[in-house]
């Protein structure tokens, strides 16, 4: 079976889409939306898109596991980005129509200072040994989440490193219409990408905790399906989106057979995001969160109380609460 779920780069969208100047939807400080139009791109036809997988796209932010210190370890995203004088050089170029790829960057000199052990991610070109930023003057890249940093405390409050865990989201194997929270090794994810969401990432459209008992777990990406997935249609997507009580979601990431990664946003459509409750959060969920007590109480935060809460079922997802 193909393992699915390696978000390394930016994914095309289904549809060859449109830069509007208007207030975007998506950005409060961005001056302009990019919309989907009613064509196909000629990479989703050329990938056969209408054969690939659907899944759900998740509103967190991308993880990556690969080894650090020798051990299976989580890795946040963290872009480089140009430093003020490039990003205005480019962004004059940007508004003078011409083409990101006609730009010349200054790779040693115009990338802001990233930690050590920041590494690229897979597919970043690389120009006499240094990476090359895409279309949108960024690097894409990933740093170990490292418990002492508070800027990644969400992230480690979902890895224990000594017990070798992650807290993972994903379908029951017994049921999949009924989601699990699970306690699963990290080496089990060894290259892939997972999406991290709960109380305090992207303003929590799933409704996971409280600001006094915050939830967060990790979603391996493409492991929720889209069940009864719409055609690859503008229209026939827009109303799915709109009517369906499965397209309560961010948006559709299509897993094609040759590995192509292809999606849509509900914002390429010119619709909200959140509206309402989420698909996601109303599914009815299992903790599985079981082992010895001792590697528990010896655990932080939340793996602990998840592990109060084991075999509990729980009617909706946005109802686990965690008991102070």
């Amino acid at each position: 079976m193909r393992r699915l779920g390696s978000v390394q780069q930016k994914m095309p969208c289904v549809f060859l889409t449109d830069v509007r100047e208007q207030q975007s939807r998506k950005r409060d400080c961005q001056p302009f939306q990019v919309v989907a139009t009613e064509n196909l791109n000629p990479l989703a036809v050329e990938a056969h898109v209408d054969r690939a997988l659907a899944t759900e796209k998740l509103d967190g932010t991308c993880c990556y596991v690969t080894l650090y210190g020798g051990q299976a370890h989580l890795w946040a995203r963290l872009d480089r980005k140009p430093n003020k004088l490039a990003e205005k050089r480019f962004k004059r170029h940007q508004h003078s129509h011409k083409s990101s790829e006609d730009f010349t960057w200054d790779v040693v000199e115009d990338f802001k200072t990233v930690p050590e052990m920041w590494i690229p991610a897979h597919g970043v070109r690389h120009r006499n040994g240094h990476p090359l930023p895409d279309e949108n003057g960024h690097i894409p890249g990933w740093v170990p989440v490292d418990n002492s940093n508070k800027q990644y405390c969400w992230h480690s409050s979902v890895v224990d490193y000594e017990v070798g865990a992650a807290l993972v989201l994903r379908p029951n194997s017994d049921d999949e219409d009924v989601l699990e929270i699970a306690a699963v090794p990290l080496a089990d994810f060894l290259e892939q990408t997972l999406e991290l969401i709960g109380t305090n990432v992207n303003g929590n459209p799933y409704g996971l905790g409280s600001k006094k008992q915050p939830v967060h777990c990790l979603v391996p990406h493409g492991s929720i399906p889209i069940r009864n997935p719409p055609p690859v249609n503008f229209q026939q997507l827009y109303s799915w989106f709109q009517e369906s009580p499965e397209g309560r979601v961010e948006g559709i990431v299509w897993h094609c057979n040759d590995g192509t990664l292809i999606k849509v946003h509900r914002h390429h459509l010119g619709l909200r995001w959140p509206d309402g409750d989420t698909c996601l959060a109303s599914r009815p969920v299992v903790i599985r969160v079981d082992g010895t007590v001792d590697a528990y109480n010896n655990s932080r935060g939340l793996f602990a109380s998840f592990f109060t809460l084991n075999g509990r079922c729980f009617s909706q997802l946005q109802d686990v609460q965690l008991e102070p």
